[in-house]
C-alpha cells in the first residue's frame, strides 16, 4: 500500500498547490474570494466487519475546497459606478432571467441606462418613478433615466429677517407736534426715500423661467394709521416682479398709479412677529399671502392654485441694522442629469445642473445562510443551490447584509504572503510523499533481488 499511499499525497499536494496558483493568479481580481483546500485521511474497512487498531490508512484525500469569504479591502476609484461591499452580501445579476450573486461591483451603464457588468449582466435592485419613489416590491434590473428633471414652481418662500425698530416713517417730519406729524411719501420702487428696505429672491414660474421678486418694507404712520392691534407696531409690504409692480389681488400696477401694498407685518414691543395681513391661513399667521402675476408664457400667477407662501416666521424688529439672516424658496428650473452616486444604503442619488437631487433608483444585496454551498461559475460569479439555501433580498444596510461604498471596489481577499508559504509546505510535502514512492521501489527492488 505504499505506493497507494504516496499516490494519494501526491495528488492532494498537487492539488494542494493547484488552489494556491489559482489564489495567487487571483491577487488583482476584484471582489476574488480565496479558497483552501482541506484534506481527509483515508482507511480501508475489513472484511471482518471493522478496521482494527493497528491498521495502517491508505492515503489522503480531498474533502472539500472551501472559499474563504472573509472582507476584502477597500479600494477608491474615479468610477461613480463602482461599489464595493463591506458585509456578507453579494450584488444580484441577471441576465435573459438567469440570477447570479457576485462580490465584483465594477460596473457601467448600456446604451439603453442599464447597469450592467464587463459579462453584460444587469445589476438588480428597486426602481424609482419619476418623483423618486422606491417600488420595493421586488427587485429588477436598475435602469438610470438620464431624462430632464421637470421645473417646479415656487410655493413657498421662507424669510428671516430683522426690521430696524428705531426707521422712521418714509418722508417729512415736523417736530412741532407731539407725537410729530409725518407726511408720508407715496411709495415708488425707483425712489430710495419712498421705503426703508427691500430684500429680492428669485422665484420661478411654471416653465421654469426666473423672475426677480422684490420686496419692500415701509413703516407706517401709528399717528395717522392706528394699528389693529394697540401696543403694536406695522409696516406695509410692498412688491414687485421682474421691475413690475402688483398688488394684494395680483393685478399689475400702471406707472404713474398709485401703488398699493401686497399686505403689512406686525410686530408687539417686544419686537416680536405678532402676524402678517392677510395671513396665508389660518395655521399660519406670520405667512403672508402673496398672488404673483408673470407675463413669460406661464401659468399665472405662479402657483396659481394656493398662492405663494412668504413666511416670516422668527422675524424681528430690534434695534439694530436692517438684516437678512435667510431667504430660501422651494421653485427650481429644468435641470440635467450631471453625475449620481450611491449611498450606504445603496441608494443612487442622481445630481442635476439646476442643484437639484433626486432618488433613481436603490441597489439590494443578496445572502446566504451558507455561502459556500454557492456553485462557482467563474467570471466572479456563483449560483444559489440547495447546499446555500434560498437568497434573502434587502436592501444593504439591513441585519447583516452589508453596507455599500461608491467609488471603490473591494480588492481580491488572497493573502499573498501566506500563499507563498503554503506554496513552499505543498512543495514539501509533494517532494516528501515522491521519496515515500521512491523508497518503497527500492525495498521491492530489494525483495526482487533476493535468491
Amino acid at each position: 500500500m505504499g505506493f497507494q499511499q504516496g499516490l494519494s499525497g501526491l495528488n492532494a499536494a498537487s492539488k494542494s498547490l493547484d488552489v494556491i496558483g489559482n489564489n495567487i493568479s487571483n491577487a488583482n481580481t476584484v471582489g476574488f474570494k480565496q479558497a483552501q483546500v482541506q484534506f481527509a485521511d483515508v482507511y480501508a474497512n475489513s472484511l471482518s466487519g471493522g478496521a482494527s487498531s493497528n491498521t495502517v490508512g491508505i492515503g489522503v484525500k480531498v474533502s472539500t475546497i472551501a472559499q474563504q469569504f472573509t472582507q476584502g479591502n477597500i479600494s477608491s476609484t474615479n468610477n461613480p459606478l463602482d461599489i464595493a461591499i463591506n458585509g456578507n452580501g453579494f450584488f444580484r445579476m441577471s441576465k435573459n432571467g438567469a440570477i447570479t450573486y457576485t462580490r465584483n461591483g465594477q460596473f457601467q451603464l448600456d446604451k439603453t441606462g442599464a447597469i450592467v457588468n464587463a459579462s453584460g449582466q444587469n445589476l438588480t435592485g428597486y426602481l424609482a418613478d419619476v418623483n423618486g419613489v422606491l417600488s420595493t416590491g421586488s427587485a429588477s434590473p436598475i435602469t438610470i433615466n438620464t431624462a430632464d428633471i421637470a421645473p417646479a414652481q415656487t410655493a413657498k418662500i421662507s424669510g428671516v429677517m430683522n426690521l430696524d425698530s428705531r426707521e422712521n416713517v418714509p418722508g417729512t417730519q415736523l417736530p412741532v407736534t407731539v407725537p410729530p406729524v409725518v407726511t408720508p411719501i407715496a411709495f415708488s420702487p425707483t425712489d430710495p426715500t419712498s421705503y426703508n428696505k427691500s430684500t429680492s429672491v428669485t422665484v420661478f414660474d411654471s416653465l421654469g423661467n426666473s423672475h426677480v421678486l422684490q420686496t419692500y418694507y415701509v413703516r407706517i404712520n401709528p399717528a395717522t394709521t392706528p394699528p389693529a392691534t394697540a401696543g403694536t407696531i406695522e409696516w406695509n409690504v410692498f412688491a414687485t416682479i421682474d421691475g413690475n409692480r402688483f398688488d394684494a389681488t395680483g393685478a399689475l400696477t400702471p406707472t404713474g398709479t398709485a401703488a398699493s401694498p401686497i399686505g403689512k407685518l406686525a410686530f408687539n414691543n417686544l419686537g416680536k412677529l405678532t402676524g402678517a395681513i392677510p395671513a396665508y391661513a389660518a395655521t399660519d399667521p406670520r405667512a403672508l399671502n402673496m398672488i404673483v402675476p408673470v407675463s413669460s408664457g406661464a401659468v399665472t400667477p405662479i402657483n396659481t392654485t394656493a398662492n405663494i407662501k412668504f413666511d416670516y416666521t422668527n422675524s424681528t424688529q430690534f434695534g439694530s441694522d436692517f438684516s437678512v439672516s435667510s431667504m430660501k424658496q422651494d421653485g427650481f428650473t429644468s435641470g440635467k442629469l450631471s453625475k449620481f452616486n450611491t449611498a450606504k444604503d445603496g441608494t443612487i442619488i442622481g445630481s442635476y445642473t439646476n442643484g437639484q437631487t433626486k432618488v433613481l433608483g436603490q441597489v439590494v444585496l443578496a445572502s446566504f445562510t451558507d455561502p459556500n454551498g454557492l456553485q462557482s461559475l467563474g467570471d466572479n460569479q456563483w449560483a444559489e443551490t440547495s447546499d446555500s439555501g434560498q437568497s434573502l433580498i434587502g436592501p444593504p444596510g439591513s441585519g447583516n447584509i452589508g453596507a455599500l461604498t461608491s467609488s471603490a471596489t473591494e480588492d481580491s481577499n488572497t493573502d499573498l504572503t501566506g500563499e507563498l508559504v503554503s506554496m513552499i509546505t505543498a512543495q514539501r510535502v509533494y517532494q516528501a510523499n515522491a521519496q515515500t514512492i521512491k523508497t518503497q521501489d527500492q525495498i521491492l527492488q530489494t525483495i526482487v533481488n533476493l535468491r
